[in-house]
């Protein structure tokens, strides 16, 4: 009997661990790429050279739809885009109208960092001078702001990456898209703390006077080594700057879509596999891979990588600087969000062990699931694919025979932001297939 409990209970765990395994749907995508047509309907385009106010546009940071089909268009005339303005198109392309403006006080934008559109025409700006998401109703009326957590650690702080939740009251932040994201969070009063051990996404309420994170997707964090910060930043700044990390070249990115029930597609690894989370739950039900594997880094792969880089910033007119080296730099702001210190050095570029598979995601509002793998080169855009949220292949677009739409809308429309022959900013709408919708 003493020898038979210990059997017993691994019996029951074995029995358990399998449930639990078998409670994950896993879907094994077919590896032979299946190619179809970019048959795309355009419906309209605005932007222009020369025109009236609204139809000239500077630095396009973001497009979205609600649900009657209008276009928002957030546009600023700088990288910083504190003198940002939204612009309104109806569903034919006709201008409707126009609101925001910088500044310091309630409604006005001072460093704007994301934006998001949610289905009644509610717009959501994070706002990293006011520590707040500001929301405007539908006709651009300035409603309320949602201040981040006064305590270090409570909140995400105020991320470039906000996507609505369909449901409505709330938007999700979280994930980093295509650019890097730097591992540490700022408190209250500007001090440094911990970095963080994953890369969650978080549902942000907007209700209340101060955000309530709610986390729904822990995505992983690979590992990163803290700063090694030259002797001459000013003490203020290492202070600041301790327990700060970035992400290896190649890393990972998080990679996020919200579903159209809420739920959460996302993928945290070099792999190609895409986690569904349904909403409300706290692990993914069903995970969709294709069996393409990531490139190893080799030297010979980061050489050129370094030497395409180096070309490129020779032609934009831009310091080559040493290979392998990656410049920083750095701002402490005060009161009104004036730098009070600044620093910018070099640190020694490192790398990822591998080059991930994929390099961007996103959702229609049919639950189709666009996939952006890499190219030829390891930062270069490649095919990308259409999948359905129940891990249904429907195909594969050719590298070069369309750009990842910059947003999804209802009846299949999608926004794509490019530049004329003169480098004019535009916004071309299309309406999409009924099967990659």
């Amino acid at each position: 009997m003493a020898t038979a409990r210990p059997l017993a209970s691994a019996t029951f765990l074995l029995a358990f661990a399998a449930t639990a395994l078998h409670a994950q749907d896993v879907v094994e995508l077919p590896s032979r790429d299946r190619m179809i047509e970019p048959a795309f309907e355009e419906v309209y385009r605005v932007g222009v050279l020369d025109g009236e106010s609204w139809e000239m546009f500077g630095r396009i940071r973001r497009v979205a739809f609600d649900a009657e089909g209008n276009l928002y268009v957030f546009d600023a005339s700088d990288a910083m885009g504190s003198d940002l303005r939204v612009l309104v198109f109806d569903a034919a392309g006709g201008f409707t109208r126009e609101f925001g403006s910088s500044g310091q006080g309630p409604g006005e934008f001072n460093r704007p960092a994301g934006f998001a559109v949610l289905r009644d025409g509610t717009v959501v700006v994070s706002d990293a001078g006011h520590g707040a998401y500001q929301v405007f109703d539908r006709s651009g009326v300035f409603q309320r702001m949602v201040r981040a957590g006064d305590e270090p650690g409570s909140t995400p702080g105020i991320l470039g990456n906000v996507q609505p939740d369909p449901r409505g009251g709330a938007v999700f932040v979280g994930g980093y898209g295509r650019g890097p994201s730097i591992g540490f969070r700022l408190g209250g009063a500007g001090s440094a703390i911990a970095p963080p051990t994953s890369r969650p996404v978080m549902r942000i309420g907007l209700g209340d006077e101060v955000a309530q994170p709610d986390t729904v997707v822990d995505g992983w964090l690979p590992p990163r080594n803290e700063l090694d910060l030259p002797t001459d930043v000013p003490a203020q700044l290492r202070d600041m700057m301790g327990g700060m990390s970035l992400p290896t070249q190649f890393e990972p990115r998080l990679l996020v879509g919200t579903l159209p029930d809420g739920g959460i597609v996302h993928s945290d690894s070099s792999a190609y596999a895409l986690k569904v989370t349904p909403p409300g739950a706290t692990e993914a039900a069903r995970v969709i891979q294709r069996p393409l594997r990531p490139e190893p880094l080799t030297p010979e792969v980061r050489q050129e990588y370094e030497e395409r880089v180096a070309a490129a910033r020779e032609e934009a007119g831009q310091a080559a600087g040493a290979a392998g080296l990656r410049m920083m730099q750095f701002q402490r702001r005060g009161q009104g969000g004036n730098p009070t210190q600044t620093a910018s050095f070099q640190l020694e570029q490192r790398y990822y062990h591998e080059v991930p598979v994929l390099r961007g995601l996103a959702v229609t509002w049919d639950s189709r699931i666009w996939v952006q793998r890499r190219g030829e080169f390891p930062e270069s855009d490649g095919p990308i694919d259409v999948v359905t949220v129940g891990g249904d292949y429907v195909g594969t677009y050719a590298t070069d025979a369309t750009r990842m739409p910059d947003a999804f809308g209802p009846d299949g429309l999608a926004a794509f932001i490019e530049l004329d022959d003169f480098d004019v900013a535009r916004v071309v709408v299309r309406r999409l297939p009924a099967d990659v919708r």
